[in-house]
């Protein structure tokens, strides 16, 4: 796709962070495409993708931000449908991003308190605005397909993980051997992406054949009998008071994620429940390597496993991104 000449292109977006983790909201959408989410998607990964990386990189941009585009309902009772896209491409749910453009849409006036229907390329979730300003989702299902897969990690040796679905694909693993610390993300984020690539060597993929892009490690306060997983003093192993697992989580294009991770914490939920150890309507309190939480339930609807995470977001930046096609760092090719 290319530009006029001499005709920048002017997106209206509001940026946000839900629990450390940002999010770029076109809150106007992107002009001359519409469609279902599923449609835009595909448009935003084909046609747009030069615009969309304009968007999403230097200098506009940067690695870890997280864009959505607001789209208008085309489902019955929908409030809005949404596309979210990172510095790769379009995920198919974002949970911490939903929060974020639920909170964005409030503090411009364009939504009230209470329920919202929203459309995603993955299926509709239902986003509950609450008047303290904190928002939940509900999740689309969230499901395990293996419990315990092992990998071999080159320089590391075999770990253990779940694949599971929270609206994207995780590999989910204790067995790791590393500290969740936030002076450690590099080495946590070079030992994640060896923990991916061992994946995609293994041939994993989830069951409807998508490959596995996030990989989340996680430190649980408890153990499946209820004891005390690592002591108070073991550095970097302690969970924060109230929380019930820190976790870090990488996202596809090899960058972190600063919440807890909505997907993540939805995936998590699945296995904790395959385990034994989450019932429906019991609390989940994720923390992110930051000390970021999201809460976590769920309820067992038609025999699935349907998750909500609670969590804040707050807007950070109004404004316009403006795409000129004289700027030799417009990245439209």
């Amino acid at each position: 796709m290319t530009l006029p000449n001499h005709a920048p292109l002017r997106l209206r977006c509001v940026d946000s962070h839900t629990e450390g983790e940002p999010t770029r909201t076109l809150v106007d959408g992107l002009p001359g495409l519409a469609g279902t989410p599923c449609e835009v998607r595909a448009a935003i990964d084909g046609t747009w993708a030069p615009v969309v990386r304009a968007i999403m990189h230097e200098p506009r941009g940067y690695a870890w931000l997280v864009g959505a585009v607001v789209l208008p309902p085309t489902a019955p009772g929908a409030s809005f449908g949404v596309v979210f896209f990172n510095n790769i491409g379009t995920l198919g749910m974002c949970g911490h991003g939903t929060i974020g453009v639920v909170r964005t849409l409030s503090a411009l006036g364009r939504l009230a308190a209470g329920e919202h229907l929203i459309e995603t390329p993955v299926g509709s979730v239902v986003a509950h605005m609450h008047a303290d300003g904190r928002v939940s989702v509900r999740n689309v299902p969230s499901r395990v397909t293996h419990r315990r897969v092992a990998v071999e990690v080159p320089g590391h040796g075999v770990v253990h993980g779940a694949i599971a679905w929270g609206g994207n694909w995780f590999f989910i693993c204790h067995d790791h051997g590393q500290a969740i610390a936030a002076d450690r993300v590099q080495e946590l984020t070079a030992f994640c992406v060896r923990v991916r690539a061992a994946c995609d060597a293994a041939g994993l993929r989830g069951d409807d054949g998508s490959p596995i892009d996030h990989v989340e490690l996680s430190i649980d306060a408890h153990d499946a009998a209820g004891h005390p997983s690592h002591p108070l003093g073991d550095s970097g192993q302690h969970v924060g008071p109230g929380a019930d697992a820190r976790t870090f989580v990488l996202c596809p294009g090899a960058e972190w994620d600063r919440s807890p991770c909505g997907t993540g914490t939805s995936a998590r939920v699945a296995c904790l429940v395959a385990d034994g150890r989450l019932a429906p309507g019991a609390t989940w309190v994720q923390e992110s390597v930051l000390g970021t939480r999201f809460e976590a339930t769920y309820d067992m609807v038609g025999g699935e496993i349907v998750p909500t995470i609670t969590g804040s977001a707050h807007v950070t930046f109004d404004g316009w991104i403006v795409i000129d096609p004289a700027d030799p760092l417009v990245r439209l090719v």
